[in-house]
């Protein structure tokens, strides 16, 4: 089992450094959920659809993420506390190319 590093910047403002596997398809807002950075309740309430921005994050380096799809665009076009450097946590797979990623969480609201 191949695993990345993440940083993680809860809506507390706690970094937290954390690993994600690559080979059980999860992605950012998965990962957040099982390390229990955010209550439950308030991050991934459509099930990762794209459909509700509460993993909505600020990507904080410069790291190759995939392109932003219709959906997400869409989404984060009618979120709140929306910042140039926004995406969906939802629509970024932990894979290799994203190992040092930086996040961190929009605020819930």
């Amino acid at each position: 089992m191949s695993e990345i590093k993440l940083k993680i910047t809860d809506r507390d403002g706690v970094t937290h450094e954390v690993e994600a596997p690559t080979d059980m398809a999860m992605n950012i807002m998965e990962v957040v959920r099982a390390y229990e950075l955010a209550p439950e309740g308030t991050i991934g309430i459509c099930g990762g659809m794209a459909m509700c921005a509460s993993c909505q994050c600020y990507v904080l380096n410069d790291v190759s993420l995939p392109e932003m799809g219709p959906d997400e665009d869409a989404m984060l076009a009618e979120a709140y506390n929306v910042k140039p450097n926004s995406r969906l946590g939802c629509q970024i797979p932990i894979t290799e190319e994203i190992d040092g990623l930086e996040i961190a969480l929009a605020p819930h609201e």
